[in-house]
């Protein structure tokens, strides 16, 4: 074996650290994660265990660099229903449904460039955000609120301005799920789902958005774990030469970056294996392997390694495939340096130039959002509740995007106005919708009364419910968080679009009749 042959392992190794992005618990970094970004790992994942506050995550971050200097940290932080800076309180920042029912492309792109400002004063340069898909099946368990809205314009130009307001403060947004996650009715971290909309429609309604993107200059996009047999009758877009490369690289032009969704969700994992689904991934043209929000730890990152220098060796992967691959993640993370930097390619005011602001620097921007989205019902007066109120919440379990441990309805808002607000929470599995609305009634008495609610229309027991209390206290209030539905309910329909904690005060201040 000559010194080139002995040198072509390392070479591959680390090409093969270079296109996973994975995650880690704790709030420190590990040993191990340091040690391999020694040996060529490039990306490192965050999601809420991994954050306690924003002066902790810059800790963390600068930690982190200490070991490689050009490091993309990226974080699943859209705002809205999915946050990670504030998992445990609910984002400061509107979601996209929000944004899209102001339909205003200045305060989406001022919005994205706040939440941009705040990641980089954190050291977080890659945002796996945001989400560009036309969210055209209501029943869609896993999108909805995520999304823009239903209609296919709005949901483009408001893609490329978060776009731009992201990039604008030095983070590189990754725009998914790739080629459109809104015609749905399956969550593919349980299962694969299937698009069944033929080519043209595809390319009239879930591909614009993209295409915006592209336009505005998005530094990634995100493949999703679903199968469009209109594109790929058999392939998984995230394993699709013909998705991945025929039409994203070749028919729409894009040069940047390629992330795999989550690699260890169910679509992927369940059907074909972490280790070969990377291959796969690989193989039809992503750049970036996602893993770490459910697998965290070493172990993981050197099967996945392992499995990537292998297929080289076998021939199953071309050598050249993946040096590519690992050549993209090194631009992206030099482009997001020289930001930081202020150097050549920055734009805007460089980010990671301050100290971590407090969150409620940023809430400002937001709560203006929120409330220029709230909505309430047509051509009813707007009264403020006659005192402290009870809120009753008709609870679901909510996807793994979104994650249980957030916090989430106006009930604590209300508290903080109304002193003496009561509050409960009711689920499907605690008795049947006659017995839920009469343990609700006995609890409110005789104050004034809040249902909350979200994604009502999905949920059947939920809307019973709502028909029983609402018979009898008609003049019940009902506060939507979810993706709002017409006619609306109750004296006082409120739809927040999002269960942000901007969304949930701004709903409060107008039960309250408070403004700050």
């Amino acid at each position: 074996m000559n010194s080139t042959e002995a040198a072509r392992p390392d070479a591959l190794h680390r090409d093969a650290l270079a296109v996973l992005q994975p995650g880690f618990t704790g709030t420190t970094a590990p040993d191990w994660l340091r040690r391999r970004l020694g040996e060529g790992l490039v990306s490192v994942g965050l999601f809420g265990r991994n954050i306690t506050d924003d002066r902790q995550l810059a800790a963390l971050t600068a930690q982190l660099r200490a070991e490689r200097p050009e490091l993309l940290v990226a974080v699943d932080e859209e705002g809205g229903d999915v946050t990670r800076l504030d998992v445990r309180e609910g984002s400061a920042f509107p979601g996209n449904l929000a944004l899209g029912a102001v339909d205003d492309t200045a305060l989406t792109r001022e919005v994205a460039r706040a939440l941009g400002a705040r990641l980089a004063a954190c050291g977080v340069n890659l945002n796996w955000a945001p989400c560009a898909d036309v969210n055209s099946d209501p029943r869609n368990p896993v999108i909805g609120v995520r999304s823009f809205g239903s209609g296919t314009e709005l949901a483009a130009r408001h893609t490329a301005a978060y776009v731009e307001g992201l990039q604008l403060a030095g983070v590189a947004a990754c725009t998914k799920h790739f080629p459109g996650h809104g015609d749905t009715s399956v969550d593919s971290h349980l299962a694969l789902p299937r698009v069944d909309a033929d080519e043209a429609l595809l390319h009239a309604r879930e591909l614009v958005p993209f295409r915006a993107a592209i336009e505005a200059g998005t530094r990634a996009v995100m493949s999703a774990h679903l199968l469009v047999p209109a594109l790929d009758p058999e392939n998984p877009a995230t394993l699709s030469p013909r998705i991945l490369t025929g039409l994203l690289r070749e028919e729409l032009g894009y040069r940047g970056l390629v992330v795999t969704d989550g690699i260890e969700m169910g679509a992927i994992a369940d059907t074909y294996g972490i280790e070969r689904g990377a291959v796969l991934a690989l193989a039809a043209g992503a750049d970036a392997v996602c893993v770490g929000g459910g697998l965290a730890d070493e172990a993981t990152v050197l099967r996945l390694r392992d499995a990537l220098t292998a297929a080289v060796r076998e021939g199953t992967l071309p050598e050249e495939r993946l040096a590519e691959a690992a050549g993209r993640v090194r631009e992206l993370a030099a482009w997001t340096a020289a930001h930081a930097a202020g150097g050549p390619g920055a734009t805007g005011t460089p980010g990671g130039a301050e100290e971590p602001a407090a969150a409620e620097a940023y809430t400002r921007t937001g709560l203006r959002a929120a409330r220029r989205a709230l909505r309430a019902t047509p051509d009813k007066p707007v009264t403020p509740l006659s005192g402290p109120p009870y809120v009753a919440s008709l609870t679901v379990a909510v996807n793994f995007a979104v994650g249980e441990e957030t916090p989430w309805g106006p009930a604590a808002e209300l508290r903080a106005l109304l002193p003496g607000t009561r509050s409960g929470s009711y689920g499907a599995a605690q008795g049947e919708p006659a017995a839920l609305a009469g343990e609700i009634l006995a609890a409110a008495g005789e104050r004034p009364l809040v249902v909350v609610v979200r994604d009502a229309h999905r949920h059947g027991w939920m809307t019973e419910v709502l028909d029983r209390l609402l018979a009898v206290r008609p003049e019940a209030v009902v506060v939507e968080m979810g993706v709002p539905q017409s006619p609306p309910r109750g004296a006082l329909y409120l739809a927040t679009h999002g269960a942000a904690r901007v969304c949930a005060r701004a709903a409060a201040e107008v039960l309250a009749g408070a403004r700050d």
